[in-house]
């Protein structure tokens, strides 16, 4: 039997406000070539609106506002980084933003987004370090409903089996579209920070939890760093909150930072600096970590006097059940006899 392995990479996703702009900057590279895990396929988006030239988030992902009817063009430059001649195959895809993530579809799925999509070419043979342009067009449906929808353009390449496998891997890289769809000016990007909680991880790591609310109209993938604040006054960090959130309009969660192992327990003053492209919040809280969980031995337990105390009780309660049980079971084989 052949079986076949998938790889997926989704280029980073950062955050972009753009207003109703229908016609590209200047093709040129505004960002660096997204290459699969496998070094197999990188793809790259090459241009931008001129006004959000200088927003983290249109360097990787096509983020637009179009009215019913409308249409873009975007460039993408697609490449070959292995040593052999290969096959790449080029198609839009489903996406959905649920559950604080951008999630894609498997495969070749598709939703109402990707159907707008077309592409000057699905397929391009390409030679040892080749790199090729092609023109993604997003073609917005006159009688399209109002609100944000989101795909994938792919780059998708396979690899042969290796000597003595049946297993193809297929490999895909791609650009997220952030796409909304209405008349008028493209809704604003906000978001509120909330809580701020303090723990560890399960191996003991101390770890902080910032809680944010979409309060805006176009969905945000988050991105910032937190500082600490010791009771002497010494700083640490700032530290990067882990990438991968990203919240639809009106949906609230959370993102976390990962602290050093050896940050000491206690109060500490959380500054945090979050953002969503050319959005900015920053909030602050006091809060305490919690000390460690430490294993304790046997012997280490048996020389605490509660604990003896109480193993004592449990050990009497249970003996005094038992007789109980013996005495009663006694007495029923006496008046049985006697009958």
């Amino acid at each position: 039997m052949h079986r076949v392995r998938a790889w997926a990479t989704l280029a980073p996703a950062w955050s972009m406000t753009l207003a109703l702009i229908c016609v590209v900057a200047p093709a040129a590279p505004v960002g660096a070539a997204t290459v699969d895990s496998e070094n197999v396929v990188g793809i790259q988006l090459m241009e931008a609106p001129f006004d959000r030239k200088d927003d983290p988030r249109a360097q990787t992902s096509i983020v637009d506002h179009l009215p019913p009817a409308g249409e873009i063009q975007r460039k993408l430059k697609i490449s070959n980084p292995t040593d052999r001649r290969q096959r790449v195959q080029l198609y839009a895809g489903a996406a959905a933003v649920e559950g604080e993530r951008f999630r894609f579809g498997e495969g070749r799925q598709v939703n109402e987004l990707a159907s707008w999509i077309s592409l000057d070419t699905d397929e391009i043979d390409m030679a040892v370090g080749k790199t090729v342009e092609v023109i993604a067009t997003v073609k917005v449906p006159g009688n399209a409903l109002a609100g944000e929808r989101y795909a994938v353009i792919w780059a998708s390449a396979t690899s042969a089996p290796e000597p003595g496998s049946t297993v193809t891997d297929v490999h895909r890289v791609g650009v997220r579209l952030y796409l909304d769809i209405g008349t008028g000016g493209e809704p604003p990007s906000s978001f509120d920070i909330g809580e701020f909680t303090a723990g560890r991880l399960p191996g003991g790591q101390p770890s902080l939890t910032v809680r944010v609310r979409n309060t805006g109209g176009r969905a945000l993938d988050m991105t910032g760093k937190v500082s600490l604040v010791g009771a002497p006054g010494v700083g640490a960090g700032p530290f990067d909150v882990v990438d991968g959130t990203t919240l639809a309009p009106g949906e609230s969660g959370s993102v976390q930072v990962a602290l050093p192992p050896d940050l000491p327990g206690g109060a500490h003053r959380a500054e945090a600096e979050l953002a969503s492209g050319l959005v900015r919040r920053t909030a602050a809280a006091q809060v305490a970590f919690p000390a460690p969980d430490v294993p304790r031995s046997p012997s280490a337990l048996m020389r605490n006097p509660a604990v003896v105390l109480g193993s004592l009780l449990a050990i009497s309660v249970l003996l005094l059940a038992a007789l109980v049980l013996v005495l009663r079971a006694r007495r029923r084989e006496l008046a049985a006899a006697n009958q």
